[in-house]
């Protein structure tokens, strides 16, 4: 044998780790899903992914995950709310209440375990977040600052090729962005480079004692500035284009929360602090000093003047520069609101999606709606254009701005779930998760979806469960989203047979009424139609609404219009289990869609009609003649079956035996449906 052989051996050994070594800095690594950002959302989509054995990497540009909420709110406290004691054990029923908490397999890894107030400290969501991560054991990659992202064809697929700072290359089949929105929202004006921004402000209370100050926005980072600073600052104006909006008003959990709205009584009570609106690209803000005081040393003091554009003269110079008097608003209108001068100008107008790290290959377009600042997606939160590019989390809350809560933990926990079904079924074949029911089981099963369901109830009007009829059985598919019912089929796998669907959502009614007013709800059951506050409604469909259908539905509908529609009425404990005012409608709407009998009887009634008919009710077919309901006395029940009282399997058009996919605690024994149910387990 050659005496080099074995240092050319060697030294290809060292050649290939080294090549393997750079290969890993500077080379491409390969993933079936990569999940770009490690905030609540992206986190979230990890946890599904990981409990599905799924190959993917979660790729975070900091040193840690939630790192938007090391830096915001910037005053450090949270509006989502942390309602710890409800009475209640159930963790379904419990995540209603609590806006912070992520879905997972573990009971105790909740938001709760790292803080106990209502509104829990900012600082305790990124603690939380790594509990989440480190506890599930996600695969999180830090420090990876992704500065390019694009899109490559190939004859067979798509493919998704990332770009860190290091010019490593990350290619996956599927992107998933959750980054978020972290980008400061601005608008240009005249003088705009005269305005802080909250992002960069102060927010120690001092630094604004005696000051006047103007901002520019009314949403919760605004007045979320201006409760910190009215103890001492001299007067606190805001200034937007739409006049303020009340979350308890609107529903939208965006909007001004209570827990900020201190202003509000200070400007309703003349306290100094007042409210006005202007678009803010007709503004200007100009600066002036004010006259040299006689005393030696003074300095002049600059401060700064709200305008309006139309009054000022070449505009193009006027950044940052003096302005004649002819150029202020006081000198056209001289009771103007805002005509005194202001020592500071925040800009409190939220964040928008970062676009600028997309090639044109990979980027999806911009949303019509929020004022172009979130991407526009399809109904099942794909990128319009971007096959295979889903957005997760705020940024996806384009399909239900201003209307539900997608934009928000406790909203988008649920949808970035229905978009893990969504790739599970495209490139996995598995459907979409459904649960088996006899017929005579629907009522009770959606009885305790209403009665504990969070994903719905949460996610309302936007995530719905659709109910399959298929004769003396139905499919039960929970938290579908409603906006991709028309493709319902290909998207979550399941067929829609002839005897149609029933679509269960939570909705608001449209009506404008005073919130606090006397006439605020509706109690009686026969004008559910007319409920104000969220309540259920169901909408029974034939055949499937096709697209055109959804283009055409009434304003302010989250579907189109049904061919019979059941609306139970609101309840004040949002409990939906009242036997005359919500079970029994209920049961009759259901009755009319399935065409059959939904009554449900004692055992000693299914045993005279089963002696007396030849077919008796489906309630007695699919529970008593099934052995559900009756005494366990193995002696009686062969005389029954011996005595020839009871069909055969053959007779009803059923196979023996109970449906193995539901839960032995729903099955009737006997017992009335309409007594309502109370599942806490």
């Amino acid at each position: 044998m050659d005496s080099n052989l074995p240092c050319l051996i060697l030294l290809l050994l060292i050649g290939c780790v080294k090549c393997s070594s750079d290969n890993q800095h500077n080379g491409s690594r390969r993933f079936g899903y990569c999940v770009l950002g490690a905030g609540p959302a992206g986190l979230q989509m990890g946890f599904f992914l990981s409990k599905a054995k799924r190959d993917y990497i979660i790729l975070e540009r900091n040193s840690g995950p939630g790192s938007f909420f090391n830096k915001y709110p910037r005053h450090r406290k949270l509006i989502s709310i942390n309602k710890i004691h409800t009475g209640r054990q159930n963790r379904e029923f419990n995540l209603r209440h609590d806006w912070n908490s992520l879905l997972s397999d573990h009971p105790d890894l909740l938001m709760k375990r790292v803080s106990s107030e209502f509104y829990p400290p900012a600082d305790a969501f990124p603690l939380y977040l790594s509990m989440f991560e480190k506890q599930l054991g996600l695969r999180v990659r830090y420090g990876v600052d992704i500065g390019r992202i694009r899109a490559v064809q190939s004859p067979k697929n798509r493919s998704y090729i990332l770009t860190d700072q290091h010019a490593a290359d990350y290619t996956c089949s599927v992107l998933l962005v959750a980054t978020g929105l972290w980008v400061p929202q601005k608008v240009e004006f005249v003088g705009s480079d005269l305005v802080e921004g909250y992002e960069s402000i102060s927010t120690d209370p001092e630094d604004y004692k005696d000051q006047a100050v103007l901002i520019l926005g009314k949403g919760n980072s605004a007045f979320e500035t201006a409760q910190s600073i009215l103890g001492r600052a001299s007067k606190v104006h805001m200034l937007s284009s739409s006049p303020v909006r009340l979350a308890w008003q609107t529903h939208y959990v965006g909007d001004l929360r209570a827990v900020n709205n201190d202003l509000i009584d200070t400007y309703q009570l003349k306290s100094l602090d007042g409210l006005a609106e202007a678009r803010l690209e007709k503004i200007g803000i100009t600066q002036r000093k004010e006259k040299s005081s006689r005393r030696a040393g003074t300095q002049n003091k600059a401060k700064l003047y709200l305008t309006l554009k139309k009054h000022i003269q070449h505009q193009e110079k006027k950044n940052s520069s003096d302005v004649s008097g002819e150029e202020m608003p006081g000198y056209h209108i001289d009771n103007f609101s805002m005509r005194k001068p202001y020592d500071r100008v925040i800009r409190c107008l939220g964040f928008r999606f970062n676009f600028s790290v997309f090639d044109s290959s990979a980027c999806p377009p911009i949303s019509d709606n929020a004022k172009g600042r979130l991407p526009g997606v399809t109904p099942w939160y794909e990128g319009m254009n971007t096959p295979g590019l889903f957005v997760l989390g705020t940024a996806a809350h384009s399909r239900d701005y201003r209307s539900s809560a997608g934009g928000f933990v406790h909203g988008f926990r649920y949808t970035v779930r229905a978009v893990h079904r969504v790739l599970e079924q495209r490139y996995h074949s598995n459907l979409w998760p459904s649960t088996k029911l006899f017929t005579t089981q629907l009522q009770s099963w959606i009885l305790k979806r209403l009665s504990e369901a969070s994903g719905p109830y949460q996610m309302f009007q936007v995530l719905g469960d659709v109910i399959l009829l298929r004769g003396s059985h139905c499919e039960y598919v929970e938290e579908f989203t409603l906006q991709a019912l028309p493709q319902f089929s290909s998207v979550s796998g399941h067929e829609v047979s002839e005897h149609g669907l029933i679509v269960l959502v939570m909705q608001y009614g449209n009506n404008k009424i005073d919130f606090l007013g006397r006439s605020r709800a509706e109690t009686d059951w026969t004008k559910a139609w007319k409920s104000n506050f969220l309540h259920p409604v169901l909408y029974y469909y034939d055949t499937l609404p096709t697209e055109e259908d959804m283009r055409l539905r009434p304003t302010g509908w989250p579907l189109p219009r049904p061919k019979a529609m059941h609306h139970m009425v609101e309840d004040f404990l949002a409990e939906w289990d009242t036997p005359i005012s919500h079970i029994q409608p209920l049961r009759r709407f259901l009755e009319h869609c399935v065409q059959t009998d939904l009554r449900a009887f004692y055992a000693e009634s299914c045993f005279r009609s089963s002696l007396t008919h030849r077919k008796p009710p489906l309630f007695c077919q699919q529970g008593y003649l099934k052995r559900q309901g009756v005494a366990h006395n193995t002696q009686l029940w062969q005389q029954v079956h011996g005595a020839g009282l009871m069909p055969t399997d053959q007779e009803t058009g059923k196979t023996s035996g109970s449906d193995p996919a539901f839960p032995n605690y729903l099955a009737q024994a006997g017992a009335s449906v309409s007594s309502g149910l109370k599942l806490d387990f």
